[in-house]
């Protein structure tokens, strides 16, 4: 990364599944997500709870003695549903809520494999980086091909003139965590010039929060 401006990253919120996947490379990939974050000394925020991928990267990262903080909707903390959170827990009332939490507390995104939540906090950030509601990287640690096939599916709708290719940028993609690491520290954010005239006020009310809410 010589002669790259690094952008300085201390807490990434990582997006993943619940359930550990098929396939074994999926979790030792989690496992290795945290042991590179503890190495670089970045902090994790994530869904909170001990389940499959979730529960691997948070282990690993507070392994590392790194402080790992879980977001957790009250629902899901009864009867313990999703098991204890590894590190500091925040409680909230809803799954939006605890989205703009993620957002407002992380300074880069990753999504490891998971099912439709993972792809919908993946997206969110993404249409809210694209809305310029913040400038933070977003990327997709792309395991075994996993996200071979969203991807392609995202290239074909620029394609289809769908999504401009300066939003296309938005998403980065790597098969390691290190470089994956890197990319996100080397991304230099452009925002829409007609988006970029949007105006969004600070998330400091309950009515402001919603105007997050806002989706293309």
């Amino acid at each position: 990364m010589k002669g790259v401006l690094v952008r300085k990253i201390k807490k990434i919120c990582v997006f993943c599944g619940a359930n550990s996947g098929k396939d074994v490379a999926f979790v030792n990939a989690a496992f290795h997500l945290g042991k590179v974050l503890g190495k670089r000394k970045i902090d994790l925020v994530y869904g909170g709870g001990k389940l499959g991928l979730m529960g691997c990267v948070s282990t690993a990262v507070a392994q590392h003695e790194r402080q790992v903080l879980g977001i957790i909707p009250s629902a899901f903390t009864i009867n313990n549903l999703v098991g204890e959170t590894c590190g500091k827990e925040i409680k909230v009332a809803t799954m939006q809520e605890r989205l703009v939490m993620m957002m407002e507390l992380s300074d880069a995104f990753i999504a490891l494999p998971g099912g439709f939540g993972t792809l919908e906090e993946l997206f969110q950030m993404i249409s809210w980086a694209q809305l310029n509601i913040h400038n933070k990287p977003i990327g997709v640690l792309n395991i075994n091909g996993f996200f071979n096939g969203l991807l392609s599916f995202v290239d074909h709708a620029v394609k289809q003139e769908f999504i401009t290719p300066r939003a296309r940028k938005i998403l980065i993609s790597a098969t390691t965590a290190d470089e994956l690491v890197d990319k996100l520290q080397a991304f230099r954010f452009e925002p829409d010039p007609a988006l970029s005239k949007l105006k969004w006020s600070p998330s400091s009310s309950q009515k402001e929060k919603l105007d997050l809410t806002l989706r293309l």
